[in-house]
């Protein structure tokens, strides 16, 4: 049955035996099986959903660091998401279930640990698409989610840096802001009206808006209850981290165990924002930090 569901290679597809091809060829096994066994699979117990340049690839690589964080199938690849929610929601529940463990699997590992393991992923576009909560409480409505907010001037500079690294950012700091409007007037509304597009835009270049933290975290908590919602300010991370996972881990109820290493993990450096950008942004965001303060009852000292 499985080799029916496999597409063997040709002969050109062999001619370069390259690690790129082999450990293409691997994952497309992995998925393969893994969705012939989907309804074995646990679905996810947590997501890591943001913010974008928050730490979130940090807070996912220490939980996987924790024996009990099981992270993606197979947990070799250590593969921070798989995009399902977004961008390849198109493949179906059963795609994404290929990507967890075995429940038999998870069971052995209880039985001799003595704890339930836990398995999840991070996107920081997760909080961002307003279309992604309703799917994931469709998949587990008593799935947990950590949302990492960042003083939103330093996210929204990160931010830009990463799109200029990543070789799709022709515009400087200053007008990337400018064209932000433009740049993704409309794409919300295209998202909802087709629920497989993939706004490149309105990922990419939202670099002011992605900093308004109060709307995505509503728009979480009105699908799943607030109590399986927890913020972390990214901040109270870098100053301690094995405090703050300490923190995570009792919130997905895992025991707690020392971090190996506590190093920062995807961080960006090099220029520095221009004092009228850090001006015009520190206005623009100071009364909406204070309605999030209110909101989550807790200073953030931004």
């Amino acid at each position: 049955m499985l080799a029916s569901l496999q597409v063997m290679p040709t002969l050109s597809d062999v001619k370069d035996h390259s690690p790129r091809w082999a450990r293409a060829t691997a994952v497309a096994a992995t998925r393969g099986v893994g969705r012939v066994t989907a309804g074995l699979r646990a679905v996810p117990d947590f997501l890591v959903i943001g913010a974008k340049r928050g730490g979130s690839t940090s807070m996912f690589n220490y939980l996987m660091m924790h024996p009990g964080v099981l992270g993606l199938f197979p947990r070799p690849r250590l593969q921070k998401s798989s995009d399902y929610f977004f961008r390849e929601f198109r493949r179906g529940e059963s795609w994404y279930r290929s990507n967890f463990h075995t429940r038999a699997f998870r069971e052995r590992f209880a039985d001799e640990f003595g704890y339930r393991p836990v398995s999840g992923e991070a996107s920081p576009y997760y909080a961002w698409d307003p279309r992604v909560a309703a799917r994931a409480y469709a998949v587990n409505p008593e799935l947990k989610a950590i949302m990492l907010v960042r003083n939103p001037v330093k996210r929204a500079f990160s931010h830009w840096q990463e799109r200029v690294h990543n070789g799709v950012e022709p515009l400087t700091f200053a007008q990337a802001l400018a064209a932000e409007p433009d740049r993704t007037a409309g794409e919300v509304d295209r998202m909802r009206a087709d629920p497989l597009y993939y706004s490149e835009a309105y990922d990419w270049y939202a670099y002011r808006a992605r900093g308004v933290y109060r709307p995505q975290l509503e728009n979480w908590t009105s699908i799943f209850p607030r109590t399986q919602l927890l913020v972390v300010r990214s901040e109270d991370m870098y100053a301690d981290v094995q405090a703050t996972f300490d923190r995570v881990c009792a919130f997905l109820q895992l025991p707690t165990v020392q971090l190996p290493t506590t190093k920062t993990f995807n961080a960006s450096a090099g220029a520095t924002i221009t004092e009228d950008c850090r001006s015009e942004l520190a206005d623009y965001y100071a009364p909406i930090n204070t309605d999030l303060e209110r909101y989550l009852g807790r200073r953030l000292d931004w």
